[in-house]
């Protein structure tokens, strides 16, 4: 995989309280490395010999949106053009839910125009990551 022209990006609701804003980064991040495990580094060791578990090899900014944006970026996502990103979204069905099993069975009940986006994970090419999120701002 060339690392140069990959990128991963975060779109999270300004919105949003703190807890959730870091609830939804930690959910996108940790399937995003499940479905994406190239881009996770091999582990590294510290001068003294103790072990850290790789991370992620290149930055992945964390943009701020808003319910109405996040809700464009993912209907675009679902275009022909954008179908070899991969693609991570946190709703508020599943952070309202308190099992999988729950999640599952309510996501097979509502349609995706009744959901509310409280972020969205990119990953893929450069080119066509920054095409949907390019001139975005940082979360800070």
């Amino acid at each position: 995989m060339d690392l140069q022209n990959e990128k991963c990006v975060m779109v999270i609701d300004e919105n949003l309280p703190l807890g959730i804003i870091a609830n939804t980064a930690a959910i996108m991040g940790i399937t995003l490395g499940k479905q994406r495990q190239e881009v996770v580094g091999a582990d590294v060791y510290d001068r003294t010999g103790n072990g850290h578990l790789g991370i992620i090899e290149f930055p992945m900014p964390i943009l701020k949106g808003n319910e109405e944006v996040i809700k464009m970026i993912r209907k675009k996502l679902y275009e022909p053009e954008f179908s070899d990103l991969t693609v991570v979204d946190f709703s508020d069905l599943a952070q309202g839910c308190k099992t999988y099993e729950e999640f599952t069975q309510k996501m097979g009940d509502i349609s995706e125009e009744e959901l509310k986006y409280f972020g969205v994970a990119i990953c893929g090419a450069k080119k066509k990551v920054n095409k949907l999120t390019g001139s975005m701002a940082l979360l800070r």
